[in-house]
Formats: C-alpha cells, structure tokens, sequence
C-alpha cells in the first residue's frame, strides 16, 4: 500500500537509488529509449542542473527510494515560456501501488506553486500505464509521432501529452516565474 510511502524533496544521498530505478529501466524496458546505463557522475550532473527550478521528488519507503519524479527542460524556449517536462520512475517491484499517481500529482502541484504554464510528457507509445496515468490527471494526447524510435530490435512511436494550469497566471505576467524560468534556461544553456 502507498500509505506506508512518504513523497519529499530529493537530496543528494538519493541519487545511487534514483540511478538504479532508470538504470533498470535503460535494460529491461521501453520506457526509456536509450540503451546505456547512467553513470553515478551523469546523475549528479542532472541533480546539479535541476535544482529548486526543476524539482525532483522520490517516493520514500522506509528509508528506501522506490520511486522518483522529476520536472525538467524538454526544450530551452519552451522552458523559458513556463512549460517543463515529466518524468516518473517507479521501481519495477512497487508497482500498482498508487506511486506513480502520488508522484505525478507532486509535479503537478510543484509546476503550479512554480507558475509554470504546462508540463509536457514524452511517452513511449507502447507504455500504455504511463498514458493512462496522464489521462488520469488530465494531460491530454497533443501528438502522435510515429516510428521515431528503436530498442530491442523494434521500432518504437511516441506520443507527446500535455496538460495546461490554466489557474495559472501567464509566466510573461508572473514575475517569480520568469525569473525560475531564466534560471532554468541558464542552467540548460539557452
């Protein structure tokens, strides 16, 4: 049960678990199209970068990471417009437990509390419980691209999802948010 998983802030510690959750993934799974392993100095490169602009978030059980969530820049000028994208790790031994669900609602609320306009999700198109726990939460199917991918020897589609915090002010509006999203851009190199 998830009630047993506490949802913080990610530290520095977190990252050896975070690694080995996509590391999994990198070798048993589409979900992720890459086929080589994360190193431990390329975690801690992409904690650096994300930092309180770009939160990320594990699911704590026990003291254990058995999951992670984390929002980042999937395009500079759509970072600097107030949109980032999702990504969420579940170990693959915590499954149906309503982790991905209390992650993706975290993002969610970080993107809000951010300003930001929308948060993007990059989805393998075979991922069919990824989809749906976007649909979940109102993220709506924006594109479909098709054969754009390749992994254990088959080609792969890709679907792009989005969901709009219309409560949200404009980010052009928002001061705060213009400054998180210049500060985000820099740290990408835009």
């Amino acid at each position: 049960m998830a009630d047993d998983v506490i949802i913080r802030p990610a530290c520095f510690g977190d990252l050896t678990e975070i690694n080995s959750i996509y590391n999994y993934y990198v070798a048993h799974s589409t979900c992720v199209w890459t086929t080589q392993p994360c190193s431990d100095n390329e975690r801690k490169t992409w904690y650096e970068e994300h930092g309180q602009s770009m939160p990320v978030w594990v699911a704590d059980h026990h003291g254990r990471v058995v999951g992670w969530g984390a929002l980042g820049s999937f395009r500079a000028a759509y970072t600097a417009a107030g949109v980032l994208e999702d990504s969420i790790y579940v170990r693959h031994d915590f499954h149906r437990r309503g982790i991905g669900s209390r992650l993706l609602q975290t993002l969610i609320d970080s993107a809000r509390s951010l300003g930001l306009r929308s948060i993007l999700a990059n989805i393998s198109a075979d991922q069919t419980p990824s989809i749906r726990l976007h649909e979940k939460f109102g993220f709506q199917k924006v594109a479909h691209l098709r054969d754009v991918g390749q992994k254990f020897d088959q080609r792969l589609d890709a679907v792009y999802m989005q969901l709009l915090l219309a409560n949200n002010q404009s980010a052009a509006s928002n001061p705060d948010t213009v400054e998180i999203a210049q500060m985000a851009a820099l740290r990408i190199g835009f």
